[in-house]
């Protein structure tokens, strides 16, 4: 018991990590955005990282897939994770406040929960991880302010977009139980190479990247977010969809919203409000609601995966 107890403690401080860095994703794509069109920085995210990946993957002495059912599963939690996701969201940002896009965002726990009880049923639901869902997006909608959710309704294909974004998040932690069998680096890496090959001609199609002239400020955010932000992130990604499972991985959506009050506070001077305190316990105890029945076999996890 104290073994295991001990185990849920680590899986947790690596959601927590996860969520730190996607969270902070959003700064670095900020400062990178001044000077690098979406479509190239993506693009630029996804190659880094692919690098990165194979780096780590030579370092450790572990080989790609030689199967083909295997890329294709590859592909499609790429077109999950990354590929459709982050397109979908890219565009109806455009048009959507990010509070309200925040909001919508937020709801892949949710949309876990539903797909794994009417669906897949890959995992065991309860009344306590619905609690949890239900609480965590009640946090993170007081966290970005309830004004956020006003604008519902309006420019509802972009509300959508964003919207199935959080249901491509949905899809790729659940359909990523596939890959358990694979050590998390080699999914990682396995995802990263399909977007690599869809986005950078994309990009080359779309922004003619080599007319740019990037500042050293975007250059260095686009290299942080490729590294750390993919690379580093994906690797504990993969892992957590193992030991946590597919809702306990999709929590860390709701912790993003956290981790982007507590940025604010450190870095821009911003005070926390009191609604965005009462939510960020909210979010605290929705994930606790979400991970605690969870049991642990981070190295048995293979054997439920299909």
């Amino acid at each position: 018991m104290e073994s295991r107890n001990t185990n849920l403690k680590l899986e947790i401080a690596l959601l927590a990590l996860l969520s730190f860095l996607w969270g902070s994703s959003y700064l670095f794509i900020k400062i990178a955005l001044e000077t690098i069109p979406p479509v190239t920085l993506i693009a630029i995210r996804v190659a880094g990282a692919a690098c990165f990946l194979m780096i780590v993957i030579s370092c450790q002495g572990v080989r790609l897939p030689r199967d083909a059912q295997r890329w294709r599963q590859l592909f499609v939690q790429a077109v999950f994770n990354s590929i459709g996701a982050w397109t979908v969201l890219a565009w109806g940002q455009q048009y959507v406040g990010s509070g309200l896009a925040s909001v919508l965002n937020s709801t892949s726990p949710v949309f876990v929960f539903f797909f794994t009880f009417f669906f897949t049923r890959h995992e065991s639901t309860g009344i306590l991880k619905l609690i949890g869902a239900c609480l965590g997006l009640m946090g993170v909608t007081l966290i970005v302010g309830v004004d956020a959710v006003n604008g519902i309704g309006r420019q509802v294909i972009a509300q959508l977009a964003v919207l199935s974004g959080a249901m491509l998040y949905a899809g790729a932690a659940i359909y990523g139980k596939r890959l358990s069998c694979l050590p998390p680096v080699v999914s990682a890496v396995g995802t990263m190479i399909w977007a690599t090959l869809i986005l950078v001609p994309l990009s080359l199609i779309v922004d003619q990247p080599w007319l740019l002239a990037p500042s050293n400020n975007s250059i260095i955010a686009a290299a942080l977010l490729a590294i750390l932000c993919t690379g580093v992130a994906l690797l504990i990604y993969f892992r957590l969809v193992r030991t946590l499972g597919s809702m306990g991985v999709a929590s860390q959506s709701y912790l993003r919203a956290g981790v982007g009050v507590l940025l604010g506070v450190s870095i821009l001077g911003e005070r926390i409000t009191l609604l965005s305190g009462v939510g960020l316990i909210c979010v605290v105890l929705g994930v606790i609601a979400i991970n605690a029945p969870v049991s642990i076999h981070p190295k048995g996890a293979h054997r439920n995966s299909h």
